[in-house]
């Protein structure tokens, strides 16, 4: 990738070795994709409304399940559903302080109100159903940080508004087969985001089937790097020991039972 300095700095920061990657098409729109990183230390500046719009927009230009566009953004304006909201989310005071709030939201509800105006029956009550919609959401959240982050701004998804779902979605009024899928924190960087290393292509990026060759020693040398990249804190292990102390205990172990609240039948 000859010119690429800044992206290949950035991906060689993220996941180490690339091997012999090579491109000859222009590459400088992925720098800042390369470069990014979650922010959570914001500007007081806030974020233009029609910005937002736009950006919304953009994002829900992405691409959605067979056309069904199974998403919506709702964003928090109200200053008392914004301190709601981030009532919800003990531990995390930086949510109250971001200059804009979105949630991510699946919404299988449309799908099935066009059969109900076209008295036609809606034959895919399974789990499928819910997986397309939280798909959906997915990828309009990615897109949504690419787009935001492409103009100066910084974001950071917040998943734990699925710790309390059924209170976030009393919030937000969310009618059965519409779930809060993730927030988004959004506004303009007090400071460059870090870039944090993720686990080497040689594991997570796999030729014509899934293979685990290699794993655990390259877990533990990453792990390894990450605790030198991470000077004076004596008490990092490294990222698989974080990630399984983690999920050593229940998390969102009510969700099933509040989808299916939601009407939706994960059989």
């Amino acid at each position: 990738m000859p010119g690429h300095t800044a992206l290949l700095d950035a991906l060689k920061t993220r996941f180490g070795d690339l091997g012999d990657a090579q491109a000859d098409a222009d590459l400088s729109a992925l720098t800042l994709m390369a470069m990014r990183g979650s922010c959570r230390s914001f500007k007081p500046d806030p974020v233009p409304t029609d910005l937002i719009r736009i950006l919304s927009a953009t994002a829900l230009s992405s691409p959605t399940k067979s056309d069904l566009q199974q998403r919506d953004i709702i964003e928090l304006r109200a200053p008392d559903k914004r301190r709601a909201l981030a009532a919800l989310i003990p531990g995390q005071s930086w949510i109250a302080n971001a200059p804009s709030i979105l949630i991510f939201c699946g919404n299988n509800r449309r799908q099935r109100l066009l059969h109900e105006w076209h008295d036609v029956p809606f034959d895919n009550d399974h789990f499928d159903a819910v997986f397309n919609a939280i798909g959906d959401a997915a990828i309009a959240l990615g897109a949504f940080v690419t787009a935001a982050e492409a103009v100066g701004l910084g974001c950071c998804p917040i998943s734990a508004v699925r710790n309390e779902a059924q209170a976030v979605s009393d919030l937000l009024a969310l009618p059965d087969h519409v779930f809060p899928f993730a927030g988004l924190a959004v506004g303009y960087p007090e400071q460059t985001p870090e870039i944090s290393m993720r686990l080497p292509l040689r594991v997570t990026a796999h030729v014509d089937g899934y293979s685990e060759a290699g794993l655990r020693e390259a877990v533990e040398a990453y792990d390894a790097q990450r605790v030198k990249n991470r000077v004076g804190s004596s008490t990092d292990k490294g990222w698989s020991h974080d990630k399984t102390r983690q999920y050593s205990a229940p998390e969102r172990a009510d969700f099933g039972a509040f989808i299916r609240t939601k009407g939706f039948d994960l059989t």
